[in-house]
């Protein structure tokens, strides 16, 4: 590419070069009025023509490069903003429904709250119905061992005393005869 800019600016350097004499001659009649001048001019004319083509066709096939690269990048970001507002729209409508969204889970994190706060009532409910149950149990296993520990006080009270009272009223006499009623008892049972 830079060296057809080279040609070109060389070529252009030259029809300088070419016309500078003509363009110099200031109050003389101009050659180019002549026959010979009009001719030189269609020849320059020519040069600079078959310049310009002979530069545009060396520099044809970099432009269409330049061209097929450029309508590539075109194309590719093309697609690459179609495939952005397609992003962009789906973006968009989840966006629509996530407040949709949000209300619901909080509807069911509200419910399943609530559920399990009821679960947990029932459950302290029945652990306290366990407890009072339990409590109750023990009360009565301790009323019943304080009942049969009263029993036994009060039977070991009254042998105490029935032993003081036997051995105040038991006279070697008493004794005697406590002695032989058990014996004819005895005889009477045997027969």
């Amino acid at each position: 590419m830079r060296q057809c800019f080279h040609r070109f600016g060389f070529l252009a350097m030259l029809a300088l070069v070419v016309a500078a004499p003509a363009l110099a001659q200031e109050g003389t009649p101009s050659p180019s009025d002549s026959p010979t001048g009009q001719v030189f001019r269609w020849i320059n004319f020519a040069i600079v023509v078959v310049a310009i083509i002979w530069g545009i066709r060396k520099a044809g096939p970099s432009f269409r490069a330049r061209q097929e690269l450029i309508e590539q990048k075109i194309a590719e970001g093309t697609r690459a903003r179609e495939a952005a507002e397609q992003r962009r729209r789906e973006v968009e409508e989840k966006m629509k429904g996530l407040g949709q969204e949000i209300e619901r889970i909080r509807g069911e994190a509200k419910k399943v709250g609530d559920s399990e706060a009821i679960r947990l009532r029932a459950a302290a409910k029945e652990d306290a119905q366990k407890i009072e149950r339990a409590a109750q149990a023990e009360i009565a296993a301790a009323e019943r061992a304080a009942r049969m520990e009263l029993k036994a006080l009060a039977a070991r009270m009254a042998v105490e005393r029935a032993e003081v009272v036997l051995r105040g009223e038991l006279t070697p006499k008493a004794e005697a005869a406590l002695f032989s009623g058990f014996v004819g008892e005895l005889e009477r049972s045997a027969n």
